[in-house]
């Protein structure tokens, strides 16, 4: 989201421009609980808008502008100066301050609102609805309300200065007198049926206030481990992860502090499972507190019936979790929804991989109940002819439940599309390595050596069973997927590149994926393409049909590691810190596919998520891929590979099963 700025306290947040001004252009506004709360703020000053000076957060929850009126001559006697300091915390407060660096002057100060009540879905497919909002002003504030069949919505908007409250702006009438200043306290309310929720500080709060989780920002860096290296894009990148992720965190219950990351802003600030497990997956090290959070969460909204309209099964671990009106009133399915076919066996690879960082049996134990029933939906209604396959049962389903899950990401190399039921290579090599860690918890954790030894054997049938039937001869890769009639669906995908990371390819095939993933048809120098660019679907600039996404390319570069290919994999580790130091230290959701020869940068992706959770994370995972770090029989292992360039990269107070451990190169 260039040239925005973003305050955000979990899934509330408030995008604007530089000066701090909405009027509900594409996704700009404050939002609580997936509805937008204020669709115009601007501030005026005898009718000139304002021209930031400065402006940025001072953490992610804050931000100060500080500006002048648009076009005012700074050298006359009258000259103005604006600050807004802005917080939000569960609403919003915003001190407004003017001050006179002349003589005596009058100034009028008019700050205009309003809102639309929209759902986010609304706002995202650019069809909003007009609503019958109600709008009281009063004394000191003024009140919009919206009901719809059940529905309500609130915002309340307060002022600490008498002024002239309307339905459309207040407006204040100010003598100042030479360097004399002037400010109001503006405090929101978000009101969601008889609940409100006001800011949670007042006036002098600003640089003081901590968001509501378990961690404030200081002590999640303070409780991070250390990096030290001699590139500079490595612990700048590496730092502002750390931060970017922290900001993410939310918590989707209210009364609740389980707090796990939320996909990204702006469109994802809600419980999006695939998402928040992969982030989760690759910060174990770094911050095991999100993988708890996440394994919680995702097993209170687990599956119990069977629901066509939000493609549920029992077992199944859900896609997504909103709450706007069109949720609610059951015109969209994701209350949660369940339209992803890889969430499941994530699930339970995410549980295994806490386990052995965090040696956290209770958490397992508890657990336990959760992942059986996922391995029952795998073994049971997300089966067909012993594959995990997908095919949405909804109206307003997603055609693709792959984390490619745009209509047309799965199709044949000469355009095609793949008709559902679909079994796509990715997932079954999650399914793999699901059951064979559900294998060593059965077998060290749940006291269970029988579920053990079949998940072992089902493990192993279906890795003979993959090679049989996905794997193409005549290309020398595996399918992205099979197809209802059980083709091999051909086209050449950076899917493949996540079956190392899963383990399910036996060794004698893993150079020739290897060679695929880094040809030039793939590799772009900053990353692998989504598709090959000799596949007829393939455009740089395509969501995923041949852009680049860091965390497709971070888990690539895990599975090289796994396999022995290290110098490719810190070679495409090592590429996501050269793209980060062009995007400001920040990877964005995905950038375009074009090659690092043709542009001296990486292109901007238009309307990608910034920050966004499994981007922040993936270079969490890449320094872990760097320096080789693993968990063999509760202990730490690390073997660096480093590429040329770097001298040195120290990991310092790792948490492991309670203790701190370093891992040191250089």
């Amino acid at each position: 989201m260039p040239d925005r700025l973003i305050v955000a306290d979990g899934s509330t947040f408030f995008t604007s421009d530089p000066a701090g001004d909405t009027t509900g252009e594409g996704c700009d506004g404050f939002f609580f609980a997936d509805t937008r709360h204020l669709s115009r703020w601007t501030l005026h000053i005898d009718g000139s808008p304002i021209s930031p000076l400065t402006s940025d957060n001072v953490d992610y929850y804050s931000a100060r502008i500080i500006g002048e009126p648009h076009g005012q001559d700074r050298d006359a006697a009258e000259a103005l100066s604006v600050q807004r300091d802005r917080i939000v915390a569960d609403g919003i407060h915003e001190d407004v301050s003017i001050e006179n660096h002349g003589t005596a002057r009058q100034v009028v100060v008019e700050l205009k609102y309003g809102t639309d009540f929209a759902d986010l879905f609304e706002i995202r497919e650019a069809g909003i609805q007009n609503r019958n909002v109600t709008i009281e002003p009063e004394l000191d504030r003024v009140t919009f309300s919206y009901q719809h069949d059940g529905f309500s919505r609130g915002t309340r908007v307060e002022f600490s200065q008498p002024g002239a409250i309307g339905r459309e702006s207040a407006k204040f009438e100010v003598e100042l007198g030479p360097h004399e200043r002037w400010g109001v306290c503006v405090d929101v309310f978000c009101i969601d049926g008889d609940v409100e929720h006001g800011p949670r500080t007042g006036h002098g709060g600003f640089g003081d206030l901590h968001p509501k989780m378990p961690l404030t920002l200081d002590e999640w860096i303070a409780d991070s481990p250390r990096l030290e290296c001699d590139v500079e894009a490595i612990e700048a990148t590496y730092h502002r992860s750390l931060i970017d992720l922290a900001a993410l965190r939310f918590t989707p219950f209210h009364g609740d502090d389980t707090s796990l990351p939320a996909a990204g802003l702006p469109w994802f600030m809600a419980v999006l499972g695939r998402d928040a497990l992969l982030t989760s997956y690759m910060a174990l090290p770094f911050q095991p507190s999100l993988a708890a959070a996440t394994l919680d969460v995702l097993a209170r909204l687990q599956a119990t019936d069977d629901d066509p309209f939000r493609d549920a099964e029992p077992g199944k671990l859900p896609h997504e979790l909103r709450f706007g009106e069109l949720t609610v009133l059951g015109q969209q399915p994701h209350s949660p929804y369940y339209g992803s076919h890889d969430v499941t066996p994530l699930y339970l690879v995410l549980l295994d991989e806490y386990e052995r960082w965090t040696g956290d049996v209770d958490l397992v134990r508890r657990l336990e109940p959760a992942a059986r029933a996922a391995l029952s939906w795998m073994e049971g209604p997300g089966s067909i002819d012993g594959y995990l396959a997908y095919q949405t049962r909804s109206p307003q389903g997603l055609i693709n439940q792959c984390w490619k899950d745009s209509p047309d990401s799965i199709a044949f190399a000469d355009r095609r599309l793949a008709t559902p039921p679909l079994a796509t290579c990715e997932i079954q090599g999650y399914a793999f390595d699901a059951r064979r860690r559900m294998a060593r918890l059965a077998r060290d954790v749940w006291d269970d050596p029988g579920l053990a030894d079949r998940l072992d054997a089902d493990a192993a049938d279906l890795a003979a069973r993959f090679d049989r039937d996905f794997w193409c001869d005549d290309l020398g890769h595996p399918a992205v997927a099979l197809d209802a009639g059980g083709n091999r669906v051909d086209s050449l995908t950076s899917n493949i590149g996540h079956l190392l990371w899963s383990g399910i390819l036996s060794p004698e095939r893993a150079d020739d994926v290897v060679g695929h993933l880094m040809s030039d048809d793939m590799w772009t120098g900053w990353g692998i393409r989504t598709l090959s660019a000799s596949n007829a679907r393939y455009n740089p600039i395509h969501y995923h049909n041949g852009t680049v996404w860091p965390h497709d390319t971070a888990l690539i570069a895990e599975g090289l590691r796994r396999y022995g290919f290290r110098d490719e994999a810190s070679r495409l580790a090592m590429s996501l810190f050269d793209a980060a130091k062009a995007f400001g230290y920040r990877l964005p959701e995905l950038f375009a596919g074009f090659d690092r020869s043709q542009t001296t940068f990486p292109i901007e992706y238009a309307n990608a998520s910034c920050p966004q959770a499994w981007s922040a994370a993936s270079p969490l995972l890449s320094v872990r891929t760097l320096l080789g770090l693993d968990i063999c029989n509760g202990t730490l292992t690390f073997s660096p590979h480093l590429p040329k360039g770097i001298e040195r990269l120290e990991l310092s107070e790792i948490a492991v099963r309670g203790n701190r451990v370093d891992a040191r190169f250089g």
